[in-house]
């Protein structure tokens, strides 16, 4: 399996990476199919965030929902530490829920599909990150607008929530199985979840003349 290690405003030296691999061993064991990790490495160079300067973020691809995580801490090493623990027990719960799966009658859930990788013109200002997302100045202020394009297969709710919690997130959007409608589940306080779905208009298609 493949381990793709990038730094982002940072230089990753080789003994972190040979650290990386020791520390994301376990991954191949519970995620048998996983064809690649990439880790993405980051520094803050704000001062006020010095206690969370160091951010590394790790996305496990492969046949099956994307699994990802991450940590910030003071330190790349304490960092990594803590987005390896998220991302083993995301793996194992991910492993568990296939093992039920199995057990049961039915077909397997439909999965979010990785997103096709963006091409740019050589001309052009915008930037594509490691997972595949495009960054856009915003004009000539520092604000950078971030755009990542998936394509998605229906699903359950209970299938969106369970994608959520496997990336980490506190929103997914998704197309609802049920209903057909883009929908957002989202976390609320304690272990609660709300859902947003829009109302789209169907449009009839012209009459032929």
């Amino acid at each position: 399996m493949e381990i793709a290690v990038v730094g982002r405003h940072v230089e990753v030296p080789e003994r972190f990476r040979r650290h990386v691999e020791d520390k994301l061993a376990k991954v191949s064991q519970l995620a048998p199919r996983a064809q690649r990790i990439d880790v993405e490495i980051a520094h803050e160079k704000n001062p006020r965030q010095s206690g969370t300067s160091e951010r590394v973020e790790l996305t496990v691809r492969g046949k099956g929902p994307v699994v990802r995580a991450e940590a910030s801490a003071d330190d790349p090493y304490a960092a990594l530490d803590l987005a390896s623990t998220k991302l083993i027990e995301r793996l194992r719960r991910a492993r568990d829920r296939r093992k039920d799966h199995h057990k049961a009658a039915g077909g397997v859930p439909t999965q979010l599909l990785e997103p096709e990788p963006a091409e740019l013109e050589p001309e052009d200002e915008r930037t594509v990150t490691a997972d595949g997302a495009v960054e856009t100045p915003w004009g000539d202020s520092p604000v950078v607008i971030r755009e990542k394009l998936h394509r998605a297969q229906p699903m359950t709710l209970d299938d969106a929530l369970y994608e959520m919690e496997m990336v980490g997130h506190d929103f997914f959007l998704f197309v609802d199985a049920e209903t057909s409608l883009p929908s957002v589940a989202y976390r609320r306080r304690g272990w609660s979840y709300g859902v947003i779905r829009l109302d789209v208009p169907v449009t009839a298609p012209a009459a032929a003349v």
